[in-house]
């Protein structure tokens, strides 16, 4: 429940998460201590025991989790509105950098600009092994979730590409239900909240059911408007475990079809490392890039709000029944499967595509891995990492 109990009009809300949005740098993690900052200490929007419960949620389904919990906090204050206001605001200032990217991106030319855009690749390559071993240590701690990561990375691997990650996160779900049996009781602080009710719930999981349908039957359409749109919806559908999760299955959803260039996506994933806001944000830059594409500019945004969609609209039909569903043993016990899966999927995307494409010879792998110290032990800001990895790359370049 709110401290604060006066709500506040959706403008209000835009205006505090438009200004996170242009300064909250560093992923998911970082984010959530920047709202917590904002809405928890000065606004005192919400209790600490109701932003942790937001916090267990978003974790808890697939979607980007720092956008699910601005999203939530949103509709807790300001009602449907407010959470539409939230996710705009904390996403466009990325949104037009992306994009704004993805029109400068297909006019570089020459051996400095390939070097630089080189660069991007090997930034994305230490931020995913970063995100690993942060993942890891908190997803996969014993050696039994350990086991279930590693299955999830055999999985990913060697499963067919269009359904590897959806296979692994079943994996993990089974697994979890029977090998993590939990038996420990949940002391509820339950989220108290008029602005959405059970019935709005159901509503926006009817939305979600019924264009998750039209996706898997959309997306091998003929035309690649809809059937862009339609890999994304999906693709942001499957995406547990945080918002690095989403290269692999963007990889499989757009590059595997030939609609981007491999360096083109590492590239615009590198670029989204030194930008505020959500990763997801990259899905501005897919939807901008992909070719062929006669209105890039209008399927940038779109490509936007598909991707976004499906784990917006599970935080909402799923926010009203939270209370009840977390006291549930195998609900907790199947999702303590998934997030160790997905531990697996991504060290598998390190490999394959991130390594084998980015890192073509010593120096590429020494400044990678300079990079990735830097990032995990040193806990430089990424931007700096961004702009060092470009520098050294376009220096090897050049020497």
């Amino acid at each position: 429940m709110a401290n604060n109990t006066k709500r506040s009009s959706p403008g209000e809300v835009f205006c505090a998460f438009l200004r996170l949005g242009c300064i909250s740098f560093g992923g998911p993690i970082a984010h959530l201590g920047y709202f917590r900052d904002a809405f928890v200490e000065r606004r005192k929007w919400l209790t600490e025991a109701a932003y942790a419960e937001v916090i267990a949620l978003a974790q808890s389904m697939p979607g980007p989790a720092s956008s699910q919990v601005g999203f939530a906090i949103g509709l807790l204050r300001a009602g449907w509105l407010g959470g539409l206001a939230a996710w705009a605001g904390f996403t466009l200032p990325s949104a037009m950098l992306m994009l704004a990217f993805a029109y400068g991106y297909g006019h570089a030319q020459g051996r400095v600009a390939a070097a630089a855009l080189h660069g991007l690749q090997l930034v994305a390559v230490a931020v995913v092994a970063q995100a690993v071993l942060r993942m890891q240590r908190t997803l996969a701690p014993d050696l039994l979730r350990l086991a279930l990561a590693l299955l999830g990375a055999v999985i990913a691997f060697f499963a067919p590409p269009a359904y590897a990650t959806a296979a692994a996160i079943a994996a993990g779900a089974v697994s979890g239900l029977v090998l993590l049996r939990r038996r420990d009781s949940v002391t509820d602080d339950p989220l108290h909240t008029s602005s959405i009710t059970q019935r709005a719930g159901a509503w926006a999981a009817a939305v979600f059911v019924v264009l998750l349908a039209a996706a898997l039957l959309l997306a091998a359409s003929h035309s690649i408007f809809p059937a862009v749109l339609a890999s994304l919806y999906r693709t942001g559908a499957l995406v547990f475990g945080g918002g690095h999760v989403v290269l692999p299955l963007l990889d499989a959803a757009i590059v595997q079809r030939g609609w981007l260039a491999q360096p083109s996506f590492l590239a615009g994933y590198g670029a989204a490392q030194a930008l505020p806001g959500p990763l997801f944000s990259i899905a501005a830059y897919v939807g901008a890039a992909i070719r062929p594409n006669a209105h890039p500019l209008l399927l940038g945004m779109c490509s936007l709000v598909a991707l976004f969609s499906p784990g917006l609209l599970l935080m909402a039909a799923i926010l009203p029944f939270w209370t009840t569903l977390r006291r549930r043993a195998s609900i907790r016990s199947s999702l303590g499967g998934i997030n160790a899966s997905v531990v697996g999927v991504l060290a598998a995307a390190l490999y394959r595509p991130l390594i084998t494409t980015a890192v073509h010879g010593f120096a590429d792998a020494v400044i990678a891995l300079a990079a990735l110290v830097l990032l995990a032990y040193f806990r430089l800001p990424p931007w700096i990492i961004v702009l060092g990895v470009t520098l050294a790359s376009i220096l090897v370049v050049l020497r």
